[in-house]
């Protein structure tokens, strides 16, 4: 199976349990498949955008909680909200759409999708026939199944683990012994080849104006 397929596979199930939340008991598979898609595209319009602010405010690619509300911003899922040149003109900062966006979340009407998604407590879930009742959400159940001996190491290092840690590759036979200084010092000398050279000052005295050169 190819990634994106075990990704659409793994969409699946909350676009299903939005749809539940939502009063509908069933849809044809075109349909599914159809929000699946636009999910997953904006999921990753979404991610993009927050990728290009990390890229601009600090130079690297972790993202933060100002890169996200940026991306958020851009798409629009952040209504109302002012342009940074209204906003400098105002002299405040427009938190409107964040607020908007954080009581949608905690609010009334997103409370039946946190119901399903069994995020809310001392609730009791949507009854199952074929799995008990309890604070579970299918990722994990699903890791149960085809986990028959209990040990979470079967899938570390995949996308439904945790991720390894990246350890140090030696290199044998030279002056660098890590992998990580070798690539350092590549940007270091590309960084170098890509510099101007500087305009440095002539060593060489300069002559007055009508004073004979004199011959070598």
């Amino acid at each position: 199976m190819s990634s994106n397929a075990i990704y659409t596979s793994l969409l699946r199930p909350p676009v299903l349990h939005i749809l539940r939340a939502a009063g509908f008991h069933a849809t044809k598979p075109a349909v599914l498949d159809t929000l699946v898609d636009l999910t997953a595209r904006y999921l990753f319009l979404l991610a993009s955008i927050s990728a290009v602010h990390a890229q601009e405010n600090h130079n690297d690619l972790t993202l933060t909680v100002t890169d996200v509300r940026m991306a958020l911003q851009d798409v629009g899922a952040l209504w109302p909200q002012k342009t940074a040149m209204e906003e400098d003109l105002m002299g405040e900062e427009d938190v409107r759409g964040v607020d908007n966006f954080v009581n949608w979340m905690v609010g009334e009407e997103h409370r039946e999708i946190r119901r399903v998604a069994g995020l809310i407590e001392n609730e009791v879930p949507l009854p199952s026939i074929d799995e008990p009742a309890g604070r579970e959400d299918f990722l994990i159940a699903l890791k149960r199944k085809h986990n028959k001996t209990g040990e979470s190491s079967r899938f570390q290092g995949t996308i439904m683990g945790v991720t390894t840690e990246e350890k140090p590759i030696r290199i044998e036979g030279g002056p660098i012994e890590l992998l990580q200084d070798w690539g350092k010092r590549l940007r270091k000398t590309s960084m170098k080849e890509n510099t101007p050279p500087s305009q440095e000052p002539s060593s060489a005295p300069t002559s007055s104006t009508g004073s004979p050169l004199t011959p070598i």
